[in-house]
């Protein structure tokens, strides 16, 4: 079995130990992925949400899954994309290095991401695509623990950016 799949989808269904929410700083909800999930798990993750004192970008935080499929939910805030001069690349790579830390540690063995920062953000889904396949190709050679990671796609353009990406990396390529 290939530890890294790519599928077109919708998060929040995912048998999966944790998700991951493309979140906005607050942490209390927003559109697209983040609003899915907040929804999808109920007003008892806002709640918890409210506890955490937001989240920087570039940084991830752990709350239960609540009433969604998985058992928990990393939130990491992405970059909004301006023009590439912000350090956004080091941004997007540190979410998905810290979620992917913070899932190590947890000892959760399967997880899902959504396109971080590829929606309302702007970042261009080429450039993200690459930087999510090598975080988590990077952290997969270094885990035991991690024994799949899920990219759910809502576009046929992060699909196939992140097909494309992942044949950079034969060790894992579909």
């Amino acid at each position: 079995m290939n530890r890294i799949e790519i599928v077109k989808g919708d998060i929040t269904q995912l048998a999966v130990d944790a998700i991951v929410n493309a979140a906005n700083p607050s942490l209390l909800g927003g559109s697209g992925v983040d609003g899915a999930i907040h929804q999808a798990a109920g007003p008892v993750l806002l709640a918890e949400c409210r506890t955490l004192g937001g989240c920087e970008v570039g940084c991830a935080k752990l709350t239960k899954g609540y009433n969604l499929p998985a058992s928990f939910v990393i939130h990491t805030v992405g970059p909004v994309w301006r023009g590439g001069q912000n350090n956004e690349e080091l941004l997007l790579s540190s979410c998905y290095s810290e979620s992917l830390k913070l899932a190590i540690a947890r000892g959760i063995e399967t997880i899902a991401f959504p396109a971080v920062s590829c929606g309302v953000y702007g970042f261009p889904i080429a450039i993200a695509a690459e930087i999510a396949m090598r975080e988590v190709w990077n952290a997969i050679r270094c885990s035991d623990t991690l024994s799949r990671v899920v990219f759910v796609c809502f576009s046929d353009e992060v699909f196939q950016a992140l097909t494309q990406s992942a044949g950079r990396y034969p060790l894992i390529a579909e």
